[in-house]
């Protein structure tokens, strides 16, 4: 699968310093626990070196992942989209027509969501209903609890 994954310059960086972490900081930690365990002795009945040994599996399989991850990323900028819709990177001023209450989401990719920072996925469901959405235009989405209806009040770009 070839999907590009859009990141931010800043979350792209944090992904490129965890990499360079886990292959060279924590791979030589993993190294050093199947040394320590190996000199136990008997490796057939030595819960250490098991351990280690299962430790430096699940590090090779992230190191993996986040290579694979970073090998597919693209970066952007919220310059690069118009604010007449709703796109990835827009700042989306919303107004929760039930309870009244205004919201503010950031739109960013998958591997950037983060709710408790208000940052919604591209792909989530909110995320997709918003997508292409102009400012006046009202939105009802469905979600496991219930429906969300949404009036959009303002697009602008992210900081990101």
């Amino acid at each position: 699968m070839s999907d590009i994954v859009y990141l931010t310059k800043p979350r792209l960086l944090a992904m490129q310093k965890e990499l360079e972490v886990l292959t060279t900081v924590k791979r030589t930690e993993i190294a050093q626990k199947i040394a320590d365990a190996r000199s136990h002795g008997d490796l057939s009945e030595n819960a250490d070196y098991d351990a280690a040994k299962e430790e430096q599996g699940l590090l090779e399989l992230q190191i993996s992942k986040l290579g694979a991850l970073l090998s597919k990323a693209q970066v952007i900028t919220s310059d690069q989209f118009p604010t007449d819709k709703v796109y990835i990177l827009s700042k989306v001023k919303l107004k929760d027509l039930d309870n009244k209450e205004i919201i503010e989401y950031i739109m960013v990719s998958d591997s950037e969501a983060d709710f408790m920072e208000n940052k919604i996925s591209v792909s989530s469901l909110v995320g997709k209903a918003l997508l292409g959405k102009k400012v006046g235009e009202l939105v009802e989405i469905k979600v496991p609890a219930g429906t969300l209806k949404y009036e959009v009040l303002d697009i602008g770009k992210s900081d990101l």
